[in-house]
């Protein structure tokens, strides 16, 4: 995974912060990638806000946040009150329109879900941007970062998802699309067309990689450190180098490590007309200094 990151990075380290981003064609042609064939092959294989930039690589130089007093509440849903300004309704037409619109298949299933797909990506990305997230847990603002970031979120919500059977899984691969199709776009503007199927070939492995990593992190027989090991090489370390000893940095992963797990067990209490219309948010994160 880390040579591939390596070689990723020397090409894609321009590469715009991801934005949030809607997708307004219901209608896209997706590709024929299957998320569920090709999370099985890489589990054989392995056995809206910017944040603002940081100078330097020194996490350990960076203002303090106290990470002990975050995520102490219990695992709760993350579905939007019903009347929340935050929620986003289907859209009601009446009379011809309606009657047009259903001809073109815009209330199918197929048409509904995407819609809802690109409410969760929408969720997924505004909870990656906001500058809490790298402030909280020390975290340089770069491309493999938010890449990174990206990744877990995606993972949260299929791994969600595919609590729904069938349904979740087919969910799961209209949002895998327009993930896919948003870093194409990305890297694409980094200025490397010329390569650019052997880069998202990459960007995939590691995608997948990450999944598979995360999974494996969650079950009962994982050792109590698992995720917190898994979120240090995937997130934070560049070079698969072992956990640093610096007591700051430390405990920077090892809360991201509590958030993962929290956040996956909030989406289990998230009920299936919340999630596959995209009317939940992520558990908002605020530093607070010492």
């Amino acid at each position: 995974m880390f040579p591939r990151w390596s070689r990723a990075l020397n090409h894609l380290s321009r590469v715009r912060p991801i934005r949030n981003v809607e997708v307004r064609d219901e209608f896209r042609a997706f590709s024929h990638r299957s998320y569920a064939k090709a999370a099985a092959a890489a589990a054989a294989a392995a056995a809206v806000p910017i944040a603002p930039d940081y100078a330097g690589n020194n996490l350990s130089g960076r203002p303090a946040v106290n990470l002990e007093r975050m995520l102490r509440s219990k695992p709760c849903s993350l579905a939007l009150a019903p009347d929340s300004p935050l929620r986003i309704e289907e859209p009601k037409y009446e009379g011809i329109r309606r009657m047009i619109l259903r001809l073109m298949l815009f209330y199918s299933k197929q048409s509904r879900s995407i819609r809802g797909a690109n409410v969760v990506y929408r969720r997924i990305l505004h909870q990656v941007n906001k500058p809490a997230i790298y402030e909280v847990f020390n975290l340089e603002k770069t491309f493999k970062t938010t890449f990174s970031l990206l990744v877990l979120h995606m993972w949260l919500c299929l791994r969600r998802l595919k609590e729904d059977g069938k349904e979740g899984v087919e969910f799961g691969q209209y949002l895998y699309e327009i993930y896919n199709h948003d870093v194409e776009l990305r890297v694409s503007k980094a200025g490397v067309n010329l390569l650019l199927t052997r880069w998202m070939k990459d960007l995939e492995k590691i995608f997948y990689g990450n999944i598979v990593a995360y999974d494996s992190a969650m079950l009962p027989e994982a050792k109590r450190d698992e995720m917190t090991n898994v979120i240090w090489r995937n997130v934070f370390s560049d070079d698969g180098s072992p956990r640093p000893n610096d007591t700051a940095v430390l405990r920077a992963v090892q809360a991201m490590a509590r958030y993962a797990c929290r956040e996956s067990y909030c989406l289990s209490l998230t009920d299936k007309e919340a999630m596959f219309s995209g009317n939940f948010m992520f558990t908002s994160l605020k530093s607070t200094t010492d």
